[in-house]
């Protein structure tokens, strides 16, 4: 199964909500993904641009923007990015597969 990394950040009212009722989001979050077929595998809290940090498995990127779509739609966040990532076997791959390309750049 695909892996994605997610960074979001919470909106005003979202961080208010926390800070009166301190909760572990993670636990919110990851039942969601196992009905979408997928694992959370961590989630963090983070400082600067994004909040939060989690990574996750997911069945395909239609699953992985479905579950953004949802979260998106909940309105606490303020951003949210889903980052596809590659194992290193599918990157090393990925650079096989590249090598084959007769790609021209401009000239």
């Amino acid at each position: 199964m695909p892996y994605f990394l997610v960074q979001a950040s919470y909106g005003v009212s979202a961080v208010g909500a926390m800070v009166k009722n301190p909760q572990d989001r993670a636990a919110a979050i990851r039942p969601l993904m196992e009905k979408l077929g997928g694992k959370l595998h961590g989630m963090w809290l983070t400082f600067g641009e994004y909040d939060l940090v989690a990574i996750a498995e997911l069945p395909n990127a239609m699953t992985a923007a479905a579950f953004a779509m949802a979260i998106g739609a909940g309105g606490a966040m303020s951003s949210y990015r889903t980052t596809p990532m590659l194992s290193m076997d599918e990157a090393v791959q990925a650079m096989k597969t590249a090598g084959t390309v007769a790609y021209q750049p401009p000239k």
